[in-house]
């Protein structure tokens, strides 16, 4: 490819930077002005399976939005003791923290697959968030709704016990990342193995495997490879288990 030949695909990719961004959830309901500005200070970055994306306590100055690929996001201690926080694909992001407040990681940020990210500095973030007000509450809006899941998921691991942890695991998933189906059976593609979820629910993978079995031989799920097939009406009804 000649050097012409790259700077005609740069400006391509760049001018086709405000429509990607335009589905991502936090950035939907920006102007198309705004759109532009962001996507104007944004650059492209790629990494291999395995690869450390930033650790926690690295200094934080920008965000990223995946396009392609997974990212794990966990916490470890000395013993090598790990909870995974979340598992991010496709229309997520990441490292949002940072444009707000500075501060460094507060997590572990690993591609579980080839991964392609847009990144966003927080230089860029704050000159157009200081011009334009939309920007700044579709930021908040978005940081609202971590919270929520946040709490979701500390409500979770706190008050019910693991079957019912696991259902609304599942119910929860398929409401921010819909299956495909119609009616009460729903496809759902987790995107994690069994060891990530017992990470996220705060359990052993041996309890984990027996929640699932308990969910098939009560026909609230199937497994079909790596997708499990939910009957959501049969998930509802278990979802309010007891608390302990």
């Amino acid at each position: 490819m000649t050097t012409g030949d790259h700077e005609s695909a740069a400006r391509t990719a760049s001018a086709a930077r405000p429509a990607r961004l335009a589905s991502f959830a936090i950035f939907s309901a920006l102007s198309a002005d705004s759109l532009a500005a962001l996507a104007e200070g944004m650059r492209e970055q790629r990494w291999g399976a395995g690869r450390l994306i930033f650790s926690r306590g690295d200094a934080g100055d920008h965000m990223f939005a995946i396009l392609t690929g997974r990212i794990r996001l966990a916490l470890s201690n000395a013993r090598g003791r790990e909870i995974v926080l979340r598992t991010l694909g496709p229309g997520d992001i990441l490292g949002e923290m940072s444009l707000i407040d500075g501060e460094p990681r507060s997590a572990d940020a690993t591609a579980a697959e080839d991964t392609t990210c847009l990144v966003l500095t927080r230089a860029r973030f704050e000159a157009v968030a200081s011009q334009r007000p939309d920007v700044g509450m579709a930021m908040a809006r978005h940081l609202s709704t971590h919270l929520r899941r946040t709490n979701f998921q500390m409500e979770s691991i706190a008050l019910y016990d693991l079957q019912t942890r696991l259902v609304r695991f599942l119910l929860h998933t398929l409401a921010h990342t819909p299956g495909t189906g119609t009616g009460r059976q729903q496809r759902l593609t987790l995107g994690v193995n069994q060891t990530d979820v017992s990470a996220i629910l705060g359990a052993s993978r041996p309890k984990i495997s027996q929640a699932f079995q308990a969910l098939i031989a009560a026909g609230a799920i199937q497994r079909d490879g790596g997708d499990v097939i939910c009957d959501v009406q049969a998930l509802t009804a278990l979802a309010e288990g007891d608390i302990d």
